[in-house]
């Protein structure tokens, strides 16, 4: 199976929010207004093009992944970072890799643009594959009530987030 990663185009959005939609349906973490999210995120300062991903099949757009900058808050300090939020890939080409290759090709991005870390809010048993671990791990706080082991970090560079602490962040595309 020939999968090709590359940046998101106009033309893609409409399909981007169709898998999007497709991905999220049913599922019982899900309040289903990813696509939502997906949209407020291109129209806000944050958006970064660059980051935002499809995987194609066949010249069909099958999987995206979007990174944003957020940021750690203390009272000293705001250390930046980036949230890996969301990634869909269709039902029937999941398990397949593609969201792997999605995210792997992200990161290669995100390090190349300078950026150090990524924070996610995910499944424990997927994303520690890649790295992550649990935010717990370093002075950080979420925003979000959530268990320890479904809101995760990677340091892009080993010992990055050793000059983080506070709270995580997220600019108001975030919120509903």
């Amino acid at each position: 199976m020939q999968i090709t990663i590359r940046q998101e185009n106009l033309s893609d959005y409409d399909r981007v929010l169709e898998i999007t939609n497709e991905a999220f349906k049913g599922l019982p973490f899900s309040d289903e207004n990813e696509s939502e999210l997906i949209r407020r995120l291109r129209i806000s300062p944050e958006y970064i093009p660059e980051l935002s991903l499809v995987a194609e099949y066949e010249n069909q757009v099958v999987g995206h992944i979007l990174f944003t900058p957020i940021s750690i808050e203390s009272r000293n300090k705001s250390f930046p970072t980036l949230s890996l939020a969301p990634i869909s890939v269709l039902p029937k080409f999941q398990q397949l890799g593609i969201g792997s290759m999605l995210i792997n090709k992200g990161h290669d991005l995100a390090k190349q643009m300078g950026f150090t870390s990524v924070i996610v809010l995910g499944h424990p048993e997927y994303y520690p594959r890649f790295g992550y671990k649990p935010i717990s791990n370093w002075p950080i706080k979420s925003p979000f009530d959530v268990p320890d082991d479904y809101f995760m970090a990677l340091e892009l560079i080993p010992g990055a987030l050793n000059r983080a602490s506070g709270m995580v962040c997220y600019p108001a595309a975030f919120q509903v």
